[in-house]
């Protein structure tokens, strides 16, 4: 079988090299899963693939203390550069100095800006291969002055402290579509405690601002690194809730809500992708109480009207700025 991605057809061609290989933030390429031992990722549905292979798979938040997780590593850099940065710091952090790293990457997704980055860091490079229109950079593991934990932002907004990483989405800001939701609902949120789901929490603003409110919340996120800012948000403002890693309902069977809320992603890197946002929609009423409420915040051109008319029978526009509009859907009580 042979590599599928660009960036994985140039790692083939380096495959006498590896005998152990570990990737880190890798996409989902069968010729890699079955070359590598083992992956560290943020992604669930990476993490899936592997383990569905019997290899190893770890977020970086769930190693064990002292855990050894390789000594072949290569990382394939992000699209977002502090990403990339982050990720960095944290080999550096876990593994010895002087590890060998390899980073590899599309030259649209900019790793031709990694050696200056590198620079930055203190971290020696030396280019080894370059194909498919990507590069493939080699540099080892230093000690660092500054951690990984630097990249955390904190920051405040709507009375909540938010904590944010660059792995999370609108890192570092609020999303307009989000405020839009909440504004949109607040004065339709029910005094008595409601069990609500989160779906796709990112850094936890919906998660936080509606436990404020008194309500029962699970917040979802395919993400790690949006489970681990979820979490941090909800202690920082001294609040509760449950936090889980799930590919939209993987990990909710047979659970149901009174409300569902969400500002769903439909990106994939640089792909549009609605696979999440459709099949939210379409398993929604599954997962509602009789009665229960879908609500969502998207761009105003993405096609949810015929997905929520389709699932629901009937749904409302609870809000529109244009750019923005907000949607509520009711299950029926029959």
């Amino acid at each position: 079988m042979s590599a599928q991605a660009p960036a994985c057809q140039l790692l083939e061609r380096q495959k006498d090299n590896y005998v152990a290989l570990w990737v880190i933030g890798p996409p989902v390429d069968s010729w890699l899963i079955g070359q590598s031992s083992g992956v560290v990722s943020g992604d669930f549905d990476v993490l899936r693939e592997w383990q569905a292979q019997g290899k190893q798979a770890r977020t970086p938040f769930n190693l064990a203390v002292d855990e050894s997780f390789g000594k072949e590593m290569v990382l394939f850099w992000p699209k977002a550069h502090q990403l990339g940065i982050w990720w960095l710091k944290w080999l550096c952090e876990q593994l010895p100095e002087g590890t060998p790293i390899e980073i590899v990457g599309e030259h649209q997704g900019g790793i031709k800006r990694v050696p200056k980055m590198l620079e930055e860091l203190g971290m020696p490079w030396d280019k080894r291969d370059n194909a498919r229109r990507c590069s493939l950079f080699a540099t080892q593991t230093v000690a660092l002055d500054s951690t990984s934990d630097s990249a955390w932002q904190q920051f405040e907004t709507l009375g909540l402290t938010l904590n944010s990483h660059p792995g999370v989405f609108g890192h570092g800001k609020v999303d307009e579509g989000t405020l839009l939701l909440l504004e949109s609902i607040e004065n339709s949120l029910p005094k008595k405690p409601l069990k609500v789901l989160d779906m796709g929490c990112g850094d936890g603003i919906i998660s936080a601002w509606l436990a404020q409110r008194g309500h029962h919340v699970t917040a979802v996120d395919v993400s790690a690194f949006a489970v681990e800012a979820c979490k941090r948000t909800l202690a920082a403002n001294g609040l509760e809730g449950r936090v889980l890693c799930s590919d939209v309902f993987s990990a909710l069977e047979g659970e149901q809500f009174d409300w569902i809320v969400s500002n769903p992603p439909f990106h994939k890197e640089r792909d549009i992708s609605y696979g999440p946002s459709q099949r939210l929609i379409s398993a929604a009423p599954e997962h509602l109480n009789a009665g229960g409420r879908l609500i969502l915040v998207a761009n105003g051109f993405l096609p949810y009207p015929d997905l929520l008319q389709r699932a629901f029978q009937d749904f409302q526009t609870l809000a529109d700025n244009r750019r923005f509009k907000v949607y509520g859907a009711i299950k029926s009580q029959r």
